[in-house]
């Protein structure tokens, strides 16, 4: 069992910037895909960034060139690198973890972490 655990949200005015970091307990040996997603009031969760054991990217159209996912040296944490927060960003944000080992895939969810950025 892996447990994630964010930090880093909070309130921030337009045109700022926010870190967010996610620690998973444990090591993660296996091959793996951090990401992080996010959801507004009345939204479904979406897909804002994620990162491969491989060092792989990937990123939501509406944060490229904004936002940067990136794995510690320890490869158990991940952290997010917004810059440029616009309003639209405002939600809680949350750290997955996809970890392939052998035939199992497993996914793991943190808690959430609320970003808002006011105007």
């Amino acid at each position: 069992q892996v447990q994630l655990v964010e930090s880093g949200g909070g309130l921030v005015q337009s045109g700022g910037s926010l870190r967010l970091s996610c620690t998973a307990s444990g090591s993660v040996n296996s091959y793996s895909i951090f990401g992080w997603y996010r959801q507004a009031p009345g939204n479904q969760r979406e897909l804002v960034a994620t990162v491969t054991s491989d060092g792989d990217l990937n990123y939501a159209a509406s944060v490229k060139g904004r936002f940067a996912i990136s794995r510690g040296n320890a490869k158990n944490t991940v952290h997010l690198q917004m810059d440029s927060l616009k309003p639209e960003d405002t939600a809680v944000y949350y750290c997955k973890i996809r970890i392939y080992s052998g035939a199992s895939v497993d996914n793991y969810w943190g808690q959430g972490t609320q970003v808002t950025v006011s105007s």
